[in-house]
C-alpha cells in the first residue's frame, strides 16, 4: 500500500502516523493560567531532545476538527511552566480520564482523582501519584501552522526532578524493570514496559562492530540466521577465533549425524547458533558457527 498525504483529510493523516509512529512516551503536564487555574492533560506527540540542556518538547496540537487550541497550550502562553509527570501502569486509567476535554477552569486534578503536590521550583502542581516528576520553564513555543490539527511544539528546559526512591535499583539510578511506564499507540491502543517486553541490546558506544559485510558468507547468507541474528554477530569488534577449550554436547551431536550430509549440518549449526543468540548468548553462537566453519 502506498499513502499520497496530499489527498487524504487531517484525520487521516493523524490515525496513519500514529499507528506507525510508536510506541510514542507521554507528556502528562501540569499547567497553570495567570488566574490560578490549573490544567493537566496527557500528551503523546512528546519526547526528550537534548541533554545540555536538558529539554524535552510536547505539542498541544489545534484541534483537527475545528482548529480551537488546548488548555494546556493557552497556559504556557500566560505562565511558560510546566511540570510532566511521567506516566505509568498503575495511574493509566485516571491519565486517560484526564484527556476529558472539561470546560476552561474545571481541575483534571479533581476530575480525574489525582493529588496536587507543590513543585519546588514552579507554580504548577505536581501529580503525587507520578512516580517521576519533571519541573520545566518553557523556552520557547514553535507553531508549526494555523490549521486545525497543525502541532504547537512546546519547548521546555527541565529544572529539577523528582524520583520515587522505590523504583532506584542498587546503584542509586532508574531500574527500568522497577516502573511499568506506557506509551501510547494508534487509537484506543497502550503498550505497557514490565518483564515480559523488556530486553538489552548491547550499544556499541566506543568500539566499533566489524559490521555484517564482514561476516564470513556462509554466516551472512544464511537461509537460518534473521537479521537480528546477524545484527548481534556483527556487532563483536573482532572476528572470533575457536577457544581451544569450548565443548558442547550438542554440538558434538550436531557432527556426528550429520556429518555424511555438510549443507544439513550446517542447517543445525546455524539453527542452534539462533538459538542462543536468542537467549543473548553470542560468544557461544560465535563458538558453535566458527566450528562449523572448521569442519
Amino acid at each position: 500500500m502506498q499513502i499520497d498525504f496530499s489527498t487524504i483529510s487531517t484525520s487521516e493523516k493523524q490515525q496513519w502516523l500514529q499507528h506507525a509512529i510508536a510506541p510514542r512516551p507521554i507528556c502528562f503536564a501540569s499547567t497553570i493560567d495567570k488566574a490560578g487555574n490549573v490544567n493537566l492533560s496527557p500528551f503523546s506527540f512528546f519526547n526528550l531532545f537534548s541533554s545540555n540542556p536538558p529539554i524535552v518538547i510536547f505539542s498541544p496540537a489545534r484541534r483537527g476538527r475545528d482548529n480551537t487550541t488546548k488548555h494546556s497550550l493557552q497556559n504556557v502562553l500566560e505562565v511558560p511552566e510546566c511540570v510532566i509527570n511521567m506516566v505509568d501502569y498503575a495511574m493509566v486509567q485516571q491519565t486517560s480520564l484526564a484527556s476529558c476535554e472539561y470546560p476552561k477552569g474545571v481541575d483534571e486534578f479533581i476530575k480525574a482523582g489525582f493529588t496536587k503536590e507543590a513543585a519546588r521550583l514552579v507554580k504548577p502542581p505536581m501529580v503525587k501519584e507520578a512516580r517521576i516528576k519533571l519541573e520545566c520553564k518553557v523556552n520557547e513555543i514553535k507553531s508549526l501552522g494555523e490549521e486545525g490539527g497543525a502541532g504547537q511544539l512546546v519547548i521546555a528546559e527541565v529544572l529539577y526532578m523528582h524520583v520515587d526512591d522505590r523504583i532506584l535499583g542498587e546503584d542509586g539510578k532508574i531500574d527500568q524493570q522497577k516502573i511499568q511506564l506506557v506509551a501510547r499507540l494508534g487509537g484506543d491502543w497502550y503498550c505497557k514496559v514490565d518483564e515480559h517486553s523488556l530486553f538489552k541490546v548491547p550499544k556499541p558506544n566506543t568500539q566499533l562492530g566489524i559490521g555484517i559485510d564482514s561476516l564470513p558468507d556462509a554466516i551472512r547468507y544464511s537461509r537460518i540466521l534473521t537479521g537480528n541474528h546477524l545484527g548481534m554477530l556483527a556487532n563483536v569488534t573482532e572476528l572470533p577465533v575457536i577457544h581451544p577449550g569450548f565443548s558442547d554436547d550438542r554440538l558434538k551431536n550436531i557432527v556426528q549425524y550429520f556429518s555424511i550430509n555438510p549443507a544439513e549440518m550446517e542447517t543445525e549449526l546455524h539453527r542452534y547458533a539462533g538459538e542462543l543468540l536468542d537467549r543473548g548468548k553470542t560468544e557461544d553462537a560465535w563458538q558453535i558457527l566458527l566450528s562449523g566453519e572448521m569442519i
